[in-house]
C-alpha cells in the first residue's frame, strides 16, 4: 500500500525546494534553540488512552506539559498514527501539553459507528474532539492530517488558536508514474486484480513495509535510527491484527482522491483561515509536490513558511528541533500580535 499512497496523495519527483521561496514577508520565525529541551532521540511513543467527545471516541496520546497553557493537538496523515509526533511533541512539551490523536479506523481508534472514512466523517471527528477540549488549541497536521486541520480552522475558527501545516495533502491531479515505487500496489487499484495482488503484497514482512515507507517518506532515510524502525515494525504488526487497518486505508483513500474532484476545494477552504498559519515543508518531498508551498502559503491570509531543503514528506519527524522552533516561533508571534 505504500507505493499506493505515492500515487495518490500527489507530488512529483522530488527536487530541492531553496529556503527563502516564501512570498514577500512570508518567511517563518525561528524560536532561540535554547528555549527547547535537548533531543532524546530514544523517547518511547508517549503513552495512550481513548477519549469520548461529541459520541465520538478517538485514541489519544497524552504529553505533560504546563498547567493552564494552550494545548496542542497533533493530527498524523494517511497510514500514520499518534506515533508520528513523538519528537516533535517532546520538543514543545516545556511550552503546551500535547495530544497526538489517531483518526478513526487508523493507530488504535476504532472506526466511527456509521463505517464512513469519507474527509468529511474524518473531519467532524476531529471536530468533536476538539470541540471537547472546552477551549481553543494549537492545531498541527501533517499530509492527510493537514488538509483536515484546514477543513477544521475554516469551519470552526473558533477552536483554533494557531494553526500549523505540514506538507498538507493539497490538490495535485497531475498523473505521473514517478510516484510509484511499487508496481504491485499500483495494480491494487484496479478492482479486479485488487484480491490477487493484495495476496502477493501480504507476503511482505513488517520489515519490508516500514523500510518502503520510510525510502518513501524521509528525504534522507539513512537518518532513520534502528529503534524507531523497530517500534514502526511493532505497529505494523499491530495493525495487521485489526480486523479494519486495511479497509480504513482504502476507504480514506478513495475519500481524499475523490474530494479533489468534487465538493469544496481546499484552495479555496484555505482562503478562509483566520488563524496564524505555519507552513512546513521539505524540498524532497515525494507525496506531496514542494512546488505547491508557495502557493499554499499565498492562499492562506496569515501563512508564513519554512522550507527544508534536505526533508522528505514528515518534517516533524525527520528534523523535530528544527520543526519545534519554527511553531514555538508562531506561538510566541502570535501572541505578541506579530505575525
Amino acid at each position: 500500500m505504500v507505493a499506493l499512497l505515492r500515487t495518490v496523495v500527489g507530488g512529483s519527483t522530488a527536487r530541492a525546494l531553496p529556503t527563502g521561496t516564501a512570498p514577500a514577508n512570508r518567511s517563518a520565525p525561528l524560536a532561540d534553540a535554547g528555549q527547547l529541551p535537548p533531543l532524546d532521540s530514544r523517547q518511547p511513543p508517549w503513552p495512550g488512552r481513548e477519549v469520548t467527545s461529541g459520541g465520538v471516541t478517538l485514541h489519544v496520546r497524552e504529553t505533560p506539559g504546563p498547567a493552564g497553557a494552550t494545548p496542542a493537538v497533533y493530527v498524523h496523515g494517511l497510514a500514520g498514527s499518534g506515533t508520528n509526533w513523538t519528537d516533535l511533541a517532546a520538543q514543545l512539551a516545556p511550552h503546551a501539553p500535547g495530544l497526538a490523536l489517531d483518526l478513526p479506523g487508523f493507530g488504535r481508534s476504532r472506526p466511527l459507528a456509521s463505517g464512513l472514512y469519507t474527509p468529511a466523517a474524518h473531519a467532524d471527528a476531529l471536530l468533536c474532539f476538539l470541540a471537547g477540549q472546552g477551549r481553543p488549541v494549537h492545531l498541527l497536521g501533517n499530509s492527510m492530517g493537514g488538509a483536515l486541520a484546514l477543513v477544521v480552522a475554516a469551519r470552526r475558527p473558533e477552536l483554533v488558536r494557531t494553526l500549523t501545516l505540514l506538507a498538507p495533502a493539497m490538490p495535485d491531479r497531475r498523473p505521473s508514474l514517478s510516484r510509484v515505487s511499487d508496481p504491485w500496489s499500483l495494480l491494487a487499484m484496479l478492482p479486479w486484480l485488487r484480491r490477487r495482488v493484495g495476496r502477493r503484497i501480504a507476503q511482505y514482512t513488517p520489515r519490508d513495509r516500514v523500510e518502503q515507507m520510510v525510502r518513501l517518506c524521509y528525504g534522507d532515510p539513512s537518518t532513520v535510527v534502528e529503534h524507531r524502525m523497530a517500534e514502526a515494525e511493532r505497529e505494523v504488526v499491530e495493525r495487521a491484527g485489526q480486523s479494519w487497518a486495511a479497509h480504513a486505508l482504502w476507504q480514506t483513500t478513495r475519500g481524499m482522491i475523490r474530494g479533489w474532484f468534487s465538493g469544496p476545494q481546499l484552495w479555496s477552504v484555505a482562503a478562509r483561515v483566520s488563524a496564524p498559519t505555519l507552513v512546513v515543508w521539505g524540498g524532497r518531498d515525494r507525496l506531496v509536490s514542494p512546488k505547491l508551498a508557495k502557493r499554499t502559503v499565498s492562499t492562506l491570509p496569515h501563512g508564513r513558511l519554512l522550507t527544508r531543503p534536505e526533508c522528505g514528506h514528515v518534517p516533524q519527524i525527520e528534523q523535530p528541533v528544527t520543526v519545534a522552533r519554527a511553531v514555538l516561533g508562531m506561538w510566541q508571534a502570535a501572541e505578541a500580535g506579530q505575525w
